[in-house]
């Protein structure tokens, strides 16, 4: 197998495994549109990576963080909804990006590889972020997942039992922000929602506790990026929407399934 294939494997592998317990939590507190808003502001860290000659990895993660910030204050003003403080976040970032490029004549960037990722061109360094982001994604998800489950089932409750659910909500934006930054390589940032939410939603039909959940998400997202490879090699398709194609299908797949069987096989 070419080295280039190896590489795209490890990273569609590594964003998959963070991808499932990050989406397990984005399909529970219905946060679809925040991913999709992370996603657009992306564009606009890559215009900020070439403006500072950083890492575009780098400058996308430092915007989604801002991002991540910005949404967590904005929330707590009453003004607007947050579906549409999310609306203004998403096309304000990402037309912002793009006349920030507009204005970079001397620069030549691949907007596709952006929009719909690019996992066959994945470097060692790529992998270098997914797999060290990811991993310190996932540590913190650890460390906060007991009371971030609390507050997802109720959070007046969890207040009233004294959680820090400012902290602890802020946090795991923050994580999220980090995630879909890692991700973008792979699906692109048109497409990285998605690989959040139907390994998720294809897990909860079967998983009997939040734990399996999540750990069933990942493993239905390695399904889906390794038979989009395969796809894309055989048929010669764009990578990053054969990945999704194969997620979609396996979601629609589980319809297939009787759920009582795959649960009962689960718990044994």
């Amino acid at each position: 197998m070419d080295d280039f294939l190896i590489r795209a494997l490890l990273g569609g592998f590594g964003v998959a495994l963070i991808a499932g317990p990050f989406g397990s939590f984005v399909v529970w507190r219905r946060l679809a549109y925040f991913g999709d808003t992370l996603a657009h502001s992306a564009l606009l860290g890559v215009a900020v990576g070439l403006l500072l000659h950083v890492n575009l990895t780098l400058g996308i993660v430092v915007v989604c963080q801002g991002i991540a910030i910005l949404l967590f204050f904005g929330q707590r003003q009453r003004q607007l909804a947050s579906d549409t403080l999310l609306g203004i976040l998403a096309h304000g970032a990402l037309s912002l990006g793009l006349v920030s490029l507009a204005f970079m004549e001397d620069v030549r960037i691949d907007l596709m590889a952006y929009l719909f990722g690019d996992i066959l061109a994945i470097t060692t360094s790529d992998l270098l972020w997914i797999y060290g982001g990811g991993g310190l994604a996932l540590a913190g998800l650890l460390l906060i997942w007991r009371t971030l489950l609390a507050i997802t089932i109720h959070e007046d409750l969890a207040r009233v039992e004294g959680l820090a659910v400012d902290r602890i909500n802020w946090f795991f934006l923050g994580l999220i922000a980090l995630s879909v930054a890692l991700m973008m390589k792979v699906v692109g940032m048109l497409l990285v929602t998605s690989l959040l939410i139907i390994p998720a939603a294809t897990a909860r039909r079967f998983a009997p506790n939040p734990e399996a959940m999540a750990i069933l998400a990942s493993l239905i997202g390695c399904c889906a990026v390794g038979s989009g490879l395969y796809g894309s090699f055989l048929w010669d398709t764009p990578t990053g929407p054969s990945i999704v194609v194969a997620a979609c299908l396996l979601f629609l797949s589980s319809f297939l399934l009787p759920v009582r069987l795959v649960l009962k096989n689960v718990r044994h």
